[in-house]
């Protein structure tokens, strides 16, 4: 039997990405951490994404609050409100969101940069050098993707249940504290910590992603560019896959 070509090709970049992540864990669990680089990496990782990442969060919680606050009305519900979006933000759509912005702003510019050093061959002169340039570029960006993520979406949360506040006082007036107090008490442990736990997995599929593409991307700039465009695509495919695995999963074992 003759598989398709378009379905051959598919099964080979899997099997190489599979491999690329696998090395992943080879070369980290190796010594002689590239430390200043890593912190680099996550400070240039943190930086670049913060305004973005904050400036969504912000709006995100704001128009949320006042689409739903019609549909809370019309049911004479709206004092629940504060717990709906709170739910709603911490549990999926903070986390989905925030992660999907990362892959196209951090995916992006990693499959770029070393998509232009693979083209410059920067990266055949680091091996001839000496230095393992996988480790350098490669482990640092991926350690670095997979811790900073965590942090913006936690960021991205508080900004996103401030900006909630300030359209419930839209048409209505609520404490700062009765508004957070209704919202710390809706949530639950089957709500945060999955929510937490699956952007670790996000920030590691942005950043093998995004480093694959760059570190195997073709010649000249077209190979650049299509490097990074397939980086923000796989990656943000890859944020809904995980994100529906680790939905089956909590459900599987009963954390609600």
């Amino acid at each position: 039997m003759v598989l398709p070509v378009k379905f051959r090709q598919f099964l080979v970049s899997t099997g190489d990405l599979s491999r690329f992540a696998g090395r992943f864990f080879v070369e980290g669990a190796k010594g002689r951490y590239e430390t200043a680089e890593w912190l680099r990496q996550c400070y240039e990782i943190g930086n670049r994404s913060l305004p973005l990442v904050a400036l969504t969060g912000f709006i995100m919680g704001l128009v949320l609050t006042m689409q739903l606050r019609p549909s809370l009305l019309d049911y004479g519900v709206e004092s629940q409100l504060p717990a709906m979006v709170g739910v709603a933000i911490v549990r999926e759509i903070g986390p989905v969101i925030t992660a999907l912005i990362f892959a196209g702003k951090i995916g992006s510019s990693i499959g770029a940069e070393l998509g232009s050093m693979k083209v410059t061959e920067q990266i055949d002169a680091m091996e001839v050098s000496g230095t393992n340039p996988f480790r350098y570029l490669v482990v640092t960006r991926v350690v670095a993707a997979t811790i900073m993520l965590p942090m913006l979406v936690v960021l991205s949360d508080s900004i996103s249940l401030f900006g909630a506040y300030i359209g419930v006082n839209i048409r209505s007036v609520t404490s700062f504290g009765l508004f957070f107090r209704q919202v710390i008490d809706s949530l639950s442990f089957g709500d945060v910590v999955p929510a937490f736990l699956k952007t670790f997995f996000f920030g590691y599929a942005v950043g093998v992603i995004g480093c694959y593409k760059g570190y195997y991307s073709g010649k000249g700039t077209e190979g650049v560019g299509r490097a990074a465009n397939s980086a923000v695509v796989l990656s943000s495919i890859m944020i809904f896959i995980i994100d529906l695995i680790v939905v089956q999963v909590t459900d599987l074992f009963g954390v609600n």
